[in-house]
């Protein structure tokens, strides 16, 4: 069965097992996955990434994090750029929306993924895949 939109399928995996209080969710590897995964740890709103080699494209086990009184560090991802509804910031929208929202919002640039105040300082547009919080 093909997916139609591989990173919602992300991050409602991340989001099911955060609400479950599980340690670690397995996702299908990609390339984009592997990048916003490698954000996620660098902005501390997961632990670690560890990639399992299998027979078809590999499996990202993503380890979640927890505060002392074990509550998820992620408390809400959404999707904002969709197939059916593609959303593109270009520099002034990514202003903007950095100083109005809370969390990171996660951008898909000509330079690769990155979050809204890299994308700032490298002065480039994208396509805004998802906040997280």
């Amino acid at each position: 069965m093909s997916m139609t939109d591989p990173i919602a399928d992300l991050l409602t995996r991340i989001r099911n097992a955060s609400k479950a209080k599980m340690k670690a969710v397995n996702v299908p590897a990609s390339n984009v996955k592997r990048e916003v995964a490698r954000i996620l740890k660098e902005e501390k709103f997961i632990k670690d990434v560890l990639e399992i080699p299998d027979k078809r494209q590999g499996i990202l086990r993503l380890y979640l994090k927890y505060s002392r009184e074990d509550e998820p560090i992620i408390k809400g991802l959404k999707r904002i750029s969709r197939p059916g509804l593609r959303r593109y910031y270009n520099l002034e929208d990514l202003r903007r929306v950095g100083r109005t929202q809370v969390g990171v919002t996660i951008i898909s640039t000509s330079r690769g993924i990155m979050t809204d105040g890299e994308a700032v300082k490298k002065n480039v547009g994208g396509e805004a895949l998802f906040n997280v919080w």
